[in-house]
């Protein structure tokens, strides 16, 4: 939600909502973790939040899904293992990051790199502040937080499957 307002031009007010591409789901949306497509054997993920219960439940999907997981605090260090040579197929990354820049530089970073790198950004503010007024690319989710575990392996499994 953006609010802006001008003397004497009064107030503006933008609500933006999230935009579904594709057919309505039916039936019950909750997934359980043996419902959700599974990693490809030696796919690595890297979990990037400065919170460490945060990064620790937050690697939990991605190990149960298959997926060698990789944490990291703050972006400095996660950047640093994204521009190495480890394998890294998704990164998951708070957007709220400490080291000089938040989630969304550091992954733009790492795609100059690894342009077909998946992403899934999780973060307690509005999807708008992460999207600014643009769009995301293929391969990139957002998922607001708090949220279900669930929830965040369906996100995961949409990017798998979008691979």
């Amino acid at each position: 939600m953006r609010v802006t307002s001008e003397v004497g031009n009064g107030t503006t007010v933008c609500l933006h909502l999230p935009r579904h591409h594709g057919e309505a789901d039916g039936g019950d949306v909750a997934l359980t973790l043996t419902e959700v497509a599974r990693a490809e054997q030696g796919e690595t993920a890297l979990i990037v939040a400065d919170e460490p219960s945060v990064r620790m439940r937050v690697t939990e999907v991605p190990e149960d899904l298959g997926y060698t997981a990789i944490e990291a605090a703050d972006s400095v260090a996660g950047l640093k293992v994204m521009q190495s040579d480890v394998r890294i197929d998704l990164l998951v990354t708070d957007v709220g990051l400490p080291g000089g820049m938040n989630g969304r530089q550091m992954a733009d970073a790492a795609r100059v790199g690894r342009p077909r790198l998946k992403v899934l950004f999780i973060t307690g503010y509005a999807e708008n502040a992460i999207l600014g007024h643009g769009h995301l690319e293929p391969g990139i989710e957002v998922l607001t937080k708090p949220f279900p575990m669930e929830a965040l392996a369906s996100r995961i499994k949409d990017l798998i499957v979008s691979g």
